[in-house]
């Protein structure tokens, strides 16, 4: 049966057209990589090891989309070895021995094995442990990915073993770069003007491969004029900050939420109040995180702004989300402002500390009660002197343990209303003096 329609004008894709864009733009060179100079240079550690042929395992931690496996695969290259890859994800401790197994046999026709490991934070303590003996004799060279930081996910044994090189967030310079090249590999020029490149290149957040599956969506775009920023966000959704609430992005932010407001800058803490919520942090982890900054950095400085957080708290359980949050907001600004103090926050780890070497040192007798006859036998409350029946309502008497010196842990500072502390304390230390005397 013949067919009905004639095919011979109709363009065929070639096999290499038909492949995802971020293959057909992968690096086939170490100098091809953008964004990570700092560890390519002939300078810098990859390229140093490179130049003296003594490659050894590294761990790369980054962000996703910035180039770990393609560096790996490209290393493997460089060095001669042979590159296998495997996944922590859907691998299991058979798969491993297989591929130790293989790289043993490799080693003895005189190959290497390079051995990257995507997600390696994935494998348990036992599994990490695994590598070590292949690592230690020369079976393998371990490279490993990981988007957590491996001082928390990795065994201090694989770590000792293993360079831990950081891979860098790709600035708008080198996407800027990915889009071009990605406009010679299609053929074609983006339908954008100069706002909406911008606005392409903000949306991949710093992930290269981010980056290109939205320009293979861009140039499938028929239009008679070039977008703007507006047209764009309208055919494409904007990509989700990286951002995951038990790894390091939330641990990053929130200390950069805290290091903001403890700088007394409101406009800086609030943008990084707004990064997580946008991300999605639940405003109940942030008001308890606020509240500690008040007790902590804050303190008595402006003891009003412990109840300020307290009760922006309790409004937002009372209206919820999103109203509830510009009581976050508001609290945020007024941590910000207020008077700066770590006064109580430092006497009471030294009074811990103290607590924690006097052992169980006894309170002095004189303040003890003596609720029975053999208490007071044993001169339990004797020479207490009653506060309210001496001079001023201060005896001056002695409080800490017997044998243990004198300690001065509270020292406040001279801003808001620890001046008056300030004084008080003071006032005091006079007073004592002038009794023991």
């Amino acid at each position: 049966m013949s067919d009905l329609f004639d095919h011979s004008d109709v363009p065929t894709e070639t096999a290499d057209e038909r492949r995802p864009l971020a293959d057909r733009l992968r690096p086939s060179s170490l100098s091809e990589v953008i964004g990570q100079e700092h560890l390519l240079a002939p300078d810098a550690p990859l390229g140093s090891m490179l130049a003296a042929g003594t490659l050894g395992s590294v761990i790369f931690w980054g962000p996703p989309g910035v180039g770990k496996t393609t560096i790996a695969r490209l290393l493997a290259d460089h060095s001669e070895l042979e590159f296998v890859q495997i996944s922590a994800i859907f691998t299991g401790v058979p798969e491993l021995r297989k591929a130790f197994e293989a790289a043993k046999l490799r080693k003895k026709t005189g190959r290497g094995t390079l051995l990257f490991v995507d997600e390696i934070h994935r494998f348990n303590k036992a599994q990490q442990d695994g590598f070590l003996p292949h690592m230690e004799d020369g079976t393998i060279v371990l490279v490993g990915a990981t988007t957590e930081n491996p001082s928390f996910e990795l065994n201090a044994a694989v770590l000792s073993r293993a360079q831990v090189l950081v891979l860098k967030r790709l600035g708008a310079k080198d996407l800027e770069t990915l889009v071009g090249r990605a406009e010679v590999a299609l053929g074609i020029e983006l339908p954008l003007d100069a706002a909406a490149r911008a606005a392409l290149v903000d949306m991949a957040d710093g992930d290269g491969r981010a980056l290109l599956n939205l320009v293979e969506q861009v140039a499938l775009i028929e239009t008679s004029s070039p977008l703007d920023p507006k047209a764009l966000s309208a055919r494409l959704s904007r990509r989700a900050a990286q951002y995951d609430k038990g790894g390091d992005g939330h641990y990053n932010l929130i200390s950069a939420l805290h290091k903001s407001v403890r700088g007394s800058d409101p406009d800086a803490s609030l943008y990084w109040l707004a990064r997580m919520l946008t991300a999605g942090e639940d405003p109940r982890y942030l008001m308890r995180r606020i509240t500690r900054m008040a007790v902590e950095d804050i303190g008595l400085a402006d003891p009003q702004a412990q109840t300020i957080c307290l009760d922006s708290w309790q409004t937002y359980e009372r209206l919820g989300s999103p109203e509830g949050e510009l009581a976050v907001a508001q609290a945020v600004i007024y941590l910000a402002l207020a008077p700066k103090s770590n006064a109580a926050y430092t006497a009471y780890k030294a009074a811990m500390k103290l607590a924690k070497s006097s052992g169980s040192a006894s309170p002095p007798k004189h303040i003890l009660n003596a609720p029975t006859k053999l208490m007071k036998d044993e001169g339990y409350g004797e020479g207490y002197a009653y506060d309210h029946d001496a001079e001023d309502a201060f005896s001056g008497q002695n409080y800490f343990p017997d044998g243990i010196d004198r300690a001065v842990f509270y020292a406040p500072v001279a801003r808001g209303f620890e001046r008056d502390l300030e004084k008080r304390l003071t006032y005091f230390s006079k007073l004592r003096a002038k009794r023991q005397s």
